[in-house]
C-alpha cells in the first residue's frame, strides 16, 4: 500500500482556511470585500468578543439565488472570473472562491441571502464545513453572514488569538481602511453595544477622512497627474511634528495592499526634504491598468506585484515630493486670554504711569530696518528675475540682488515684502494678506542643504585651498574613517592626509564653510562615516553630511543682516524645492494671518 493518501475534504478545507482566515479581522475583510463586489451601498458589521464568539456582516448588495448560494460555499466557486486569462484583468476584490468555504469550515456558519427581484430568500447553515441545512426564508434584498465560534474545531489556532480588545482593534483598523477606499459606501461597525464606526456615504475622500479622523488640516493633498499610473490622496505635511508613526493606508485599484516598493518611494520623498526619521501618515490611491499589476500573489490578496516596479516607484515618489513642495506655511495661533505680561491701561497702577517729559522706555531688542532701508524699491513690487550667485564663504553675500518684491512660488504669495530683522534672529515680512516670521538660520540652512545635496549628486563641492594647513587631533576611529573614505571626503571639498599619530592635515576645505567651523564639521563627518561602515547606505550618509555642512555654514541666530542679505536669502529660499522645513525638520517660517490678528483684537 502506498504511503501517499488524499486528504479528507474537511482537512483540506481547514488547511486552506489557515491561509485565508488568520483571525477574526481576516474573516471580516473577506466578507466585507464580497459585499463591496456585490454592489452594496451600506454595510453593517457587528462583533461579539472581538469576533471570536460572533461576527455578523449585513449588506444591501445584489444578493444570491438558491443555486448561487449553494455554490458559494463550495471551494473555487466564484462569479468573478471564468478563465485563466481573467486573472490578468481582475477588477474585483475577491476572485479565488475560497473565502466562504474557508470560513464555514472553521466555524458555525449561517448565510441568509435574497437576490434583487426575488420574492423569497435562502438560508444555508454550515457547521465545521458540513452543510447542516438549506431552507427558503423571508429576507431583505442583500446578504447577511453570521460566523459563530470561530476556530471552535481548531483549538490550536484558537489559543493563538489575542484578547478581545486586540482582536476588535484589528477589525476596526481593517474596516477603517475599507471605508477609506469606498467613500460612496456607508459603513457601520459595532462591538457589542458600542458603536465603533459610523460613516454614511459621502461624495469625496476628503469628506470620508473628516468622518474618520475629524479635521486634518495638516494633511497635504496629492493630486493625480496624467499617465498610466495615477496617484492621489493625502500625506502628512513636512512641518507636522505629531506622532512619529501615523496610519498608512495604501490602495492599488481600490485594493488595500502592503507593498515595499510604494512604501520605499514614500519614505524616499520625505528623506529628500529632511533627514529626520519619520513614518508619516499617508492615504494614497494608485490607479493603473489591471494588466500591469498581479493581484494573484498571496491568498490574503494583500500583496501585489507590478510589471514595471521602477516606474511605480518613480511616479509615487514624484507625486508625494511635488505635494510636499507645495504645502502651506504653518500658521501661528494667538490663544484667547493669553497673558502678555502687560497690564491693561485701565488697571495700570498710578505709580507705573510715565511722568510728563520722562524719557521713553528703552527696548533690549534690535529692530531693523532703520534708516536707509530700501522701502521704495521693495514696495515697487517688481518681480525678481535674476538668480543670485552662490556664496563664496560663510554667511550670505552682500548686494546679491537688486531690490524688489518676491514673486509667488511654493508657500510664498504673490508679493513678499521684508520689513526687517527682529532680535537679529528672525526676519519679519508681509504679503498682501498676512505677516510671515522667518528663522534666518533655518532658512539659510534649507538653501545650503539643497545646493550641497545637488552638487554632491552631480559631482563634488567647490573647494578652497588653505594658505596654512590645519592639523587636527581626532579619535582613532574617526581618523581611520576619514582616511578610509578619502574619496567621499574629497567630494565634500576636503583634502586630508595622515600627519602621524592621531593627527590629520587638512589642506583644503569646502568653499561654503568658514575656517572656524572646519574642525567641528570634520568631527561630525567622521562620526557619519563610522555609521556608513556600520551599514548605513551611502545615499543616507551623504544626506546627513549635506545637512551637517549646511548647518555649520548657515548664518546663525544673533547675526545682524543687511537689507540686501535679507532680500537675497528670501529670494533663494523661494527657489528651494521644500521651503517649509530645514533638513532636520524644524519649521522655516510661520504665518500670522490677518484673520487671527483681527480675532485677537476682537474685530471679528
Amino acid at each position: 500500500m502506498g504511503r501517499i493518501a488524499r486528504l479528507p475534504e474537511d482537512v483540506s478545507n481547514q488547511i486552506a482556511a489557515g491561509e485565508v482566515v488568520e483571525r477574526p479581522a481576516s474573516a471580516v475583510k473577506e466578507l466585507v470585500e464580497n459585499a463591496l463586489d456585490a454592489g452594496a451601498r451600506r454595510i453593517t458589521i457587528a462583533l461579539e468578543h472581538g469576533g471570536k464568539r460572533r461576527i455578523r456582516v449585513e449588506d444591501d448588495g445584489e444578493g444570491m439565488t438558491l443555486d448561487d448560494a449553494r455554490l458559494a460555499i463550495e471551494r473555487h466557486a466564484t462569479s468573478k472570473i471564468q478563465l485563466a486569462d481573467d486573472l490578468e484583468q481582475v477588477g474585483t476584490l475577491g476572485f479565488r472562491g475560497e473565502a466562504l468555504p474557508s470560513i464555514a469550515s472553521v466555524s458555525h456558519f449561517r448565510l441568509r441571502t435574497r437576490a434583487r427581484g426575488e420574492e423569497s430568500g435562502t438560508e444555508i447553515r454550515v457547521n465545521g464545513g458540513t452543510v447542516a441545512g438549506v431552507q427558503e426564508v423571508g429576507a431583505p434584498e442583500g446578504t447577511t453572514v453570521e460566523v459563530a465560534d470561530l476556530f471552535y474545531n481548531l483549538p490550536a489556532r484558537r489559543k493563538f488569538l489575542k484578547s478581545d480588545v486586540a482582536e476588535t482593534t484589528q477589525v476596526s483598523r481593517m474596516v477603517t481602511q475599507l471605508a477609506l477606499g469606498y467613500h460612496e459606501v456607508g459603513f457601520t461597525l459595532r462591538s457589542g453595544p458600542r458603536l465603533l464606526l459610523q460613516c454614511p456615504p459621502v461624495g469625496s475622500l476628503r469628506d470620508r477622512l473628516y468622518q474618520i479622523y475629524a479635521d486634518r488640516t495638516e494633511l497635504v493633498e496629492v493630486r493625480p497627474e496624467g499617465g498610466a499610473v495615477a496617484v492621489r490622496g493625502f500625506v502628512a505635511a513636512l512641518t507636522e511634528h505629531g506622532t512619529q508613526r501615523g496610519p498608512q493606508n495604501i490602495f492599488v485599484n481600490r485594493r488595500v495592499v502592503k507593498d515595499r516598493t510604494i512604501t520605499h518611494a514614500i519614505f524616499d520623498a520625505y528623506s529628500r526634504a529632511s533627514i529626520r526619521e519619520r513614518s508619516p501618515e499617508v492615504h494614497l490611491f494608485l490607479e493603473m491598468p489591471r494588466e500591469t499589476v498581479d493581484v494573484n500573489v498571496h491568498p490574503t490578496k494583500a500583496e501585489v506585484r507590478f510589471r514595471d516596479q521602477s516606474r511605480v516607484h518613480q511616479v509615487v515618489r514624484r507625486a508625494v515630493a511635488d505635494a510636499l513642495g507645495t504645502e502651506a506655511i504653518p500658521e501661528v495661533r494667538i490663544r484667547p486670554g493669553t497673558d502678555t505680561g502687560l497690564p491693561r491701561p485701565e488697571r495700570m497702577p498710578r505709580s507705573s504711569q510715565p511722568l510728563p517729559g520722562a524719557a521713553p522706555p528703552v527696548f533690549t531688542g534690535r529692530w531693523t530696518p532703520g534708516r536707509g532701508w530700501p522701502y521704495d524699491g521693495l514696495l515697487a513690487r517688481e518681480t525678481l528675475t535674476a538668480s543670485a550667485p552662490p556664496p563664496t564663504g560663510g554667511g550670505v553675500p552682500e548686494g546679491a540682488l537688486a531690490s524688489g518684491a518676491l514673486a509667488a512660488e511654493g508657500g510664498f504669495t504673490t508679493s513678499l515684502v521684508p520689513l526687517g530683522q527682529f532680535r537679529d534672529t528672525f526676519i519679519v515680512a508681509v504679503d498682501e494678506r498676512d505677516i510671515l516670521l522667518i528663522d534666518q538660520h533655518v532658512a539659510h540652512e534649507r538653501v545650503l542643504f539643497e545646493r550641497i545635496s545637488e552638487r554632491l549628486t552631480t559631482g563634488r563641492l567647490e573647494s578652497q585651498r588653505l594658505l596654512e594647513p590645519l592639523v587636527l587631533q581626532l579619535a582613532p576611529a574617526g581618523r581611520e574613517a576619514l582616511l578610509a573614505h578619502a574619496a567621499d571626503v574629497a567630494r565634500l571639498g576636503f583634502e586630508v592626509d595622515d600627519f602621524g599619530g592621531d593627527a590629520l592635515r587638512v589642506s583644503a576645505m569646502p568653499a561654503v564653510l568658514e575656517t572656524g567651523t572646519c574642525e567641528g564639521t570634520l568631527q561630525t563627518l567622521a562620526e557619519d562615516l563610522e555609521g556608513l561602515d556600520r551599514g548605513a547606505t551611502a545615499e543616507e550618509a551623504l544626506r546627513n553630511l549635506a545637512a551637517r555642512m549646511a548647518c555649520h555654514a548657515a548664518v546663525k541666530a544673533n547675526d545682524p543682516l543687511t537689507p540686501e542679505k535679507i532680500i537675497w536669502l528670501l529670494a533663494e529660499l523661494r527657489r528651494t524645492a521644500y521651503s517649509t522645513i530645514c533638513p532636520h525638520g524644524r519649521p522655516v517660517m510661520l504665518r500670522l494671518t490677518r484673520k487671527e490678528i483681527e480675532r485677537a483684537f476682537e474685530r471679528i
